[in-house]
């Protein structure tokens, strides 16, 4: 009797532990559509790549995914959307720095860290300092001399809200500490013609847009924000190469899900992304744009979109600029 007893004791052990492995098994994923919220307009790099996922996720999840434009608020409106879906996969977000960098410029509806899981990072990209061909500067160094030599005279183009214009006031007004009048675009396009036509004849901008334009020679390009070169344009020094340390600040484009997606999900994408930029025709892609492949864990991106908030709320602040 006392052997029957043990035995039964036994299987019911492993029946709990089987219905426990049942509970918390992730289902097939996905179960229905998945729609990846691109908070910018079609045609843009950001755009280009969310489709880009969206596509190979299909191709080897299985399920639709497919890409809505929520374009608005420097990316806040389609971030704003994504945190107020459900949190069950169906919904994800493609975010740059802005998504970050808004909360320390804006006060939104959301929060980055609170309101959201990071899934990875995608694709990396500097950001570089670029000129008119005919301008006089063929350096960092000439500019600076240029600018203090004729306080006022000269102005630079940069992105009127988010990462774009953070990054630009930090190179000219805490970096180069000169007096040179900022004109905002709202888009990169507008910004690329008023350079090239020389305008506005320096600006700062991501590389990828202006890359096609430097290797036709209708822009001249000083430095780039990278930690090191970049593999399009090996001939062009970073800017602490040009003597301005403490101005890396990469683009970089991510994945997000709302704040209580299952954790299984967020790893089964987190997983799928490694696998994908890994491909060979999705890496050339990537380079056509101007980005480099990145894949990192949930964790990673985690605490980037933490130093991002910690670092940029401290530029907001030396420069003086009010939250609003």
């Amino acid at each position: 009797m006392r052997t029957i007893g043990i035995i039964g004791a036994l299987l019911a052990l492993f029946a709990a532990a089987g219905a426990s492995q049942a509970q918390t098994a992730p289902p097939s994923y996905p179960t229905k559509q998945v729609r990846i919220i691109c908070p910018y307009p079609p045609g843009g790099p950001t755009d280009v790549i969310a489709r880009l996922l969206a596509q190979k996720l299909q191709e080897q999840l299985g399920g639709q995914f497919f890409v809505e434009n929520l374009a608005g608020a420097g990316g806040a409106l389609g971030a704003g959307n994504a945190a107020n879906s459900a949190p069950d996969g169906s919904t994800l977000l493609v975010t740059t720095n802005d998504f970050a960098v808004g909360a320390t410029t804006t006060k939104l509806n959301y929060d980055p860290v609170k309101n959201f899981t990071p899934v990875s990072i995608v694709a990396s990209a500097p950001q570089v300092i670029i000129t008119s061909p005919d301008f006089p500067a063929k350096t960092v160094q000439d500019l600076l001399a240029l600018a203090k030599a004729s306080p006022g005279k000269y102005s630079y183009a940069g992105m009127s809200i988010g990462f774009g214009q953070l990054t630009s006031e930090r190179f000219f007004k805490l970096g180069l500490k000169v007096d040179m009048i900022r004109v905002p675009f709202q888009g990169a396009a507008p910004l690329i013609n008023s350079t090239v036509g020389g305008h506005t004849p320096v600006a700062f901008i991501a590389l990828p847009p202006a890359t096609p334009l430097i290797k036709e020679g209708k822009l001249r390009a000083l430095s780039v924000t990278g930690s090191k070169r970049s593999p399009d344009l090996p001939d062009v020094p970073t800017t602490a190469e040009a003597g301005f340390s403490g101005q890396e600040s990469d683009l970089l484009l991510g994945l997000v899900a709302p704040n209580g997606t299952p954790k299984p999900i967020v790893d089964q994408l987190q997983k799928e992304i490694a696998k994908i930029v890994a491909l060979p025709d999705v890496k050339q892609r990537l380079n056509t744009l101007g980005f480099t492949a990145v894949a990192s864990t949930s964790e990673q991106y985690a605490a980037q979109i933490k130093s991002d908030l910690e670092t940029w709320s401290k530029v907001v602040q030396d420069l003086g600029m009010k939250v609003e």
